[in-house]
């Protein structure tokens, strides 16, 4: 049985959740009074005669960007049941909910009562941080400062390369449409603007706007944008535009189950994504915490590690990425930290860039 505080917690957890709904569908009206009586029973089960408490059932309340939801859900959070299990004869249950990077952030934010967040990028942690979510530069205390995993950026193409893209300069040209995620609610989408910037200002012989003119190139021949890289997929996969701009991870993944319907081109110059875990302490009662801890430990773990990169993502232990040779190539990779790190790069290229020039450009 549960013990009464998870319980709480849970019933928050579906409170919210249905709060959010409601509000999705423009329903003004209160919930209905069954629902709340029936999460209201459950919250307080503990507490009624003849309930019983044969076994405890812990339960972490994760939030996660979008494309981290079949490694979390099929291999990390069930390898940790089982250790925890193992450990100490305690059942572990995961909530979980995945969404853009932005958009979970946005929610915890509003108050959803999040144990741990996994975000995309690093500047949705700082998002946290300045709004008293989590303490400033806690997540930099983790090891490898937070970051769990990486993954560079590539271009899907339709089967055959039927447009010849070999590179992100391929997509600045006329008669290509691009499928790309949105920058107000994707950290894929942060992600992508800087890819496109490096690999622009990277160029033998680029000149100084290099990096300007190749965002407003690709931009001019975006057709779609979708509120994560996952959602950026769907769009692809159904039809839309010639080429995407998204994770490896999400085409290796794909691919050894034999579903990518698309090729993978490797750019000459990429970004390698680096993901980042932060802990909202103050949701994370005493009872909670040694478990909660427990889990972080695991993430960084060599077992852990190996499920990310069986999923596609490329371990931050260097190592074990030379067992993965579906891992693609990037001539020259390089990391936000070589632009200054998030905040910088937000101000410099997405911000200064790409909303103040390109996004002016592209209304004329």
């Amino acid at each position: 049985m549960k013990d009464p505080g998870s319980r709480i917690r849970v019933a928050v957890f579906a409170m919210v959740l249905l709060k959010r709904r409601v509000l999705a569908r423009k329903i003004t009206a209160a919930l209905p009074a069954a629902v709340i009586a029936v999460i209201f029973l459950y919250a307080v089960w503990p507490w009624l005669p003849a309930t019983g408490h044969h076994h405890r059932t812990r339960t972490v309340v994760f939030y996660g960007f979008s494309i981290l939801g079949e490694a979390m859900n099929r291999g990390i959070f069930p390898a940790f049941e089982k250790l925890w299990y193992d450990r100490t004869g305690e059942e572990v249950e995961f909530l979980a909910s995945f969404a853009g990077s932005g958009t979970i952030t946005n929610q915890m934010i509003m108050g959803v009562p999040a144990d741990l967040a996994f975000l995309s990028l690093e500047l949705d942690a700082q998002r946290l941080s300045a709004a008293g979510v989590i303490s400033p530069g806690s997540w930099r205390s983790l090891p490898y400062h937070g970051v769990v995993n990486r993954t560079p950026f590539i271009i899907l193409v339709r089967p055959g390369n039927p447009k010849d893209i070999q590179d992100f300069t391929d997509l600045a040209r006329d008669g290509v449409g691009v499928i790309h995620p949105d920058p107000l609610t994707s950290g894929g989408a942060n992600w992508a603007i800087v890819a496109e910037y490096g690999a622009g200002v990277r160029r033998p012989g680029a000149g100084p706007d290099a990096g300007y003119d190749l965002l407003l190139g690709v931009w001019r021949n975006v057709t779609a944008q979708a509120a994560s890289a996952r959602a950026a997929r769907t769009q692809f996969e159904n039809g839309f535009g010639d080429a995407l701009i998204t994770y490896e991870q999400e085409a290796l993944y794909d691919r050894a189950r034999g579903k990518l319907r698309a090729d993978i081109v490797y750019p000459r110059s990429t970004i390698l994504s680096e993901h980042t875990l932060v802990v909202v302490e103050r949701n994370v009662g005493r009872e909670e915490r040694e478990l909660v801890h427990a889990f972080v430990d695991f993430l960084w773990s060599e077992e852990a590690q190996r499920i990310f990169a069986d999923y596609g993502f490329r371990s931050v232990i260097e190592g074990l990425n030379a067992e993965h040779p579906e891992f693609g190539t990037v001539e020259d990779p390089f990391l936000v930290s070589d632009y200054g790190g998030w905040a910088r790069a937000k101000r410099d290229i997405v911000d200064s860039i790409w909303r103040d020039r390109v996004l002016p450009e592209l209304r004329r």
